[in-house]
């Protein structure tokens, strides 16, 4: 009797623990924006709690169609979804991190940092009507500057893309006629240019022809040591990104009043502001059919809260708030549940 006792025991304490590493090993898909910070809280959670974390950086909108499919614990997109794709897909979507968006581009003999854009002539660019890096219209806005006449090549996602959105949504709001013609999306007809798959794609374009200029995450860019341009913000200040200009467009953010916290942080007034700044979401099923794979994703997100920052800080991404990372948690406990309708938080 002991021994039937001890062998259903030890089965039922072996399907724990496989139960338990199959939702400790979790996999999300999406955006490429976020990837360095994520990969980092990967390594570091997994030292913290032994639970592993796949996170694929396909870009916003094959993360959006996975996590719609089920094929992946959460999803991942820069450009937030509005309440009826939310509720038409039964999602639930929340900020994570936040963080800025650069024009890069490859001038020998201009200095990182040292040229000056602003929304409207980057839009002309991107439209095919500045063709050249001495064009009257970039001269005028770096007087002194030595100007090669190379041929610019632009370089964009060919991807649907997070970060084409935040580009595009910030060159819709300084340029009508981007607006009218292109206007913002993950997914635009692009004017002029050529292709690149993720930031990798756009990256290795900008770095491999003379002239060109694109738009990648700014860790990604400092990480690979990338030429990037100043900005004009929408006060008129020219700026160099780093966390405290993206923490400056976000200040003034009121994330309880939008739907699905989706707040577009492009454009925003304020001296200190970079202009093309944007908070990376996390897409995840209300109903989770594995609630404990669920609990698990929420678990992995809440640590990142609690102890990533310093993480995030370091490869210049903002932290959330704790408000708000408050309001996400009771949006967690009143909005995530299992197959039975239990709260996962």
């Amino acid at each position: 009797m002991r021994m039937k006792h001890l062998f259903v025991s030890v089965a039922l304490a072996a399907a724990a623990l496989a139960t338990s590493a199959q939702a400790a090993n979790l996999t999300g898909a999406g955006a490429t924006f976020p990837y360095p910070i994520y990969a980092k809280w990967a390594t570091m959670y997994k030292a913290a709690s032994g639970n592993g974390l796949n996170y694929q950086s396909v870009g916003s909108g094959a993360g959006i169609k996975q996590i719609k499919a089920k094929t992946v614990d959460f999803g991942a997109s820069d450009m937030p979804l509005p309440a009826n794709e939310l509720n038409a897909a039964g999602l639930f979507q929340f900020p994570a991190i936040m963080g800025g968006v650069v024009p890069v581009v490859n001038l020998p003999g201009i200095a990182p940092g040292q040229l000056k854009l602003t929304g409207a002539v980057v839009a002309d660019i991107f439209l095919g009507k500045i063709t050249k890096w001495n064009a009257p219209q970039i001269a005028a806005l770096n007087p002194g500057v030595k100007l090669p006449a190379d041929d610019i090549t632009v370089v964009h996602r060919a991807d649907s893309s997070g970060t084409s959105f935040l580009w595009t949504d910030y060159l819709s709001k300084t340029n009508p006629e981007w607006k009218s013609k292109v206007g913002a999306g993950a997914t635009v007809k692009w004017a002029v240019g050529v292709g690149g798959k993720g930031n990798e794609g756009v990256a290795a374009n900008v770095q491999r022809i003379k002239g060109g200029i694109g738009y990648v995450e700014w860790a990604y860019a400092k990480k690979n040591r990338m030429a990037h341009t100043q900005l004009q913000n929408k006060d008129g200040v020219f700026l160099q990104p780093d966390d405290a200009a993206f923490a400056a467009a976000a200040a003034s953010a009121d994330w309880a009043k939008a739907p699905g916290f989706a707040v577009v942080l492009t454009d925003q007034a304020g001296k200190a502001s970079w202009p093309v700044t944007g908070a990376s979401y996390i897409l995840v099923h209300k109903s989770q059919a594995d609630g404990v794979k669920g609990k698990e994703v929420l678990k992995f997100f809440d640590w990142a809260y609690k102890n990533g920052d310093a993480a995030a800080a370091e490869l210049d991404y903002v932290p959330m708030p704790d408000a708000v990372t408050k309001l996400v948690q009771d949006a967690w406990r009143s909005h995530l549940k299992d197959a039975a309708g239990k709260a996962l938080w």
